[in-house]
């Protein structure tokens, strides 16, 4: 059966790196993601201007729960102050 679910836009990144960031964020919430780029700029691993740019987008019902963890995630919600490094105090033993 095909799905005739709408996809919608709901960001605009601009490499594909931080692209699969989102990506890896939106799926860990439950959230279907399609990453869209131009092709020349995926296959010459472009990262500025309009072939750089990569479209994030989801399934039209899931749009409103991926535009709040992305909100969420900017906002520095999902930031940790453990880095999981030890202390600066710390230092190797001669």
């Amino acid at each position: 059966m095909i799905s005739m679910d709408k996809w919608e836009i709901v960001a605009e990144i601009f490499g594909e790196i931080e692209a699969e960031i989102i990506r890896g964020l939106l799926e860990a919430g439950g959230i279907e993601v399609f990453l869209n780029q131009e092709g020349a700029g995926r296959a010459y691993g472009i990262n500025v201007g309009s072939m750089g740019k990569v479209q994030v987008m989801v399934r039209s019902q899931q749009f409103e729960l991926a535009r709040q963890i992305l909100e969420d995630y900017r906002s520095g919600k999902y930031a940790s102050s453990d880095s999981g490094y030890p202390e600066d105090d710390w230092e190797p033993e001669p």
